[in-house]
């Protein structure tokens, strides 16, 4: 295989278990991906898989029965992850964003509720941010959390929720404070359970592509919560919360954006050798040989930047102006790639026999979850111009 995403990871346990996730990916992914995919059918035996392996955990710490590896480590797992099939990296997400989120900034009741369940996982997460008037502005949310004695209670509707209907707990945005100047003193965090009275797991939406996933809308009608609930037990302090946890969450996308490429590219070189045209194989074919020049330079920096986002989070700092280069470069690029893909492949790529119209449709999603391009630009420029002070 010559693709080798562990060759870059510079610990030699976490390149180990890159290397078997792959194996695994070649295994037992690759060859049933394209059914669950087609079916829209959530991949309970691949996630038993991943469960095995202690993926669910690997961002847990020991204590809790967790792998507590890095992030460098759990980069390299979601690009071979996303090299089998997106869906699947997007699957550990939310899982692994929220067990983050409980983990560094949570109560220590909260953290020994809720961290031993995501091992297995006996409890899967979601989280909970945008809202139909309230996409890339998360400041904008109109979801609210009033305080009520011991408890509050929470109104408002949530859209685009992965694993929606699946979770056992969903981090939620809200607003405690609706006139707080700036909006984000406002915001607070709630570990909402799936069982709260009030509050309603709603429609499935059909997509594009980032399918086996649900994706949800969920509703919430005076669903009451204990104050114990707040994240870290502060009003306040959810939106600094959510956004520190989002820099995980676009390392995974970015590491997502490098598995598709790659899988774009294996597929297209493949073949390239193999189809013949005007007498010789395609690859001989100047044209295409640029092309797939391009593609494995950008992949390789697009693994590069990631796994270089992924240790400035595991050196403790903030990490948003990396993630969001990585995040953005990556996940361009894989819509790069795919469509690069179609055109090396022909008219076969159309079908649905071949995975190459599965990359197509997934790499969309990849520019547009967890901050899209426009406001990865906007966060890079905001924090390269502190570098350059007047």
């Amino acid at each position: 295989m010559a693709r080798d995403f562990a060759a870059d990871i510079q610990d030699p346990i976490a390149g180990e278990i890159v290397t078997n996730v792959g194996v695994w990916v070649d295994k037992e992914v690759k060859p049933q991906a394209s059914e669950f995919e087609h079916a829209d059918q959530f991949p309970e035996p691949l996630l038993q898989g991943m469960s095995d392996m202690g993926l669910f955990g690997i961002k847990i710490p020991e204590q809790y029965g967790g792998l507590d590896l890095s992030f460098e480590c759990y980069a390299g797992v979601c690009m071979e992850l996303a090299r089998g099939w997106m869906s699947l990296a997007g699957i550990i997400n939310t899982h692994v964003l929220v067990g983050y989120a409980i983990n560094e900034y949570g109560t220590q009741e909260q953290k020994d509720m809720y961290l031993p369940k995501f091992v297995k996982p006996d409890m899967r997460c979601a989280l909970s941010i945008t809202e139909p008037d309230a996409g890339s502005d998360a400041q904008a949310i109109k979801t609210t959390a009033r305080r009520d004695g011991d408890d509050y209670v929470i109104n408002g509707q949530k859209m685009w929720v992965t694993n929606g209907h699946r979770a056992g707990v969903y981090l939620v945005m809200t607003k405690t404070d609706t006139t707080a100047q700036p909006r984000h003193k406002g915001i607070t965090a709630f570990l909402v359970p799936h069982e709260t009275p009030g509050f309603i797991k709603g429609k499935k939406f059909e997509k594009l592509g980032y399918k086996g996933v649900e994706t949800t809308e969920l509703a919430f009608e005076d669903a009451r919560v204990p104050a114990t609930a707040v994240l870290g037990g502060n009003e306040g302090r959810g939106f600094q919360h959510i956004m520190s946890a989002l820099e995980v969450g676009r390392i995974n996308v970015a590491a997502r954006g490098v598995g598709v490429a790659q899988a774009a590219f294996d597929d297209s070189i493949r073949y390239a050798q193999h189809r013949e045209a005007f007498g010789v194989p395609i690859f001989q074919h100047q044209a295409q040989q640029i092309r797939l020049a391009e593609m494995i330079v950008k992949i390789r920096a697009a693994r590069l930047l990631t796994l270089d986002a992924a240790r400035k989070k595991d050196s403790g700092v903030r990490s948003d102006l990396d993630a969001g280069i990585a995040k953005l470069y990556a996940t361009e690029i894989a819509n790069e790639c795919a469509l690069d893909a179609m055109r090396i492949h022909g008219g076969v790529a159309y079908s649905k026999e071949l995975p190459v119209e599965r990359y197509y449709r997934d790499a969309p999603l990849m520019i547009i979850a967890e901050g899209t391009s426009d406001i990865q630009k906007t966060v890079i420029a905001r924090n390269i111009v502190k570098e350059y002070p007047i």
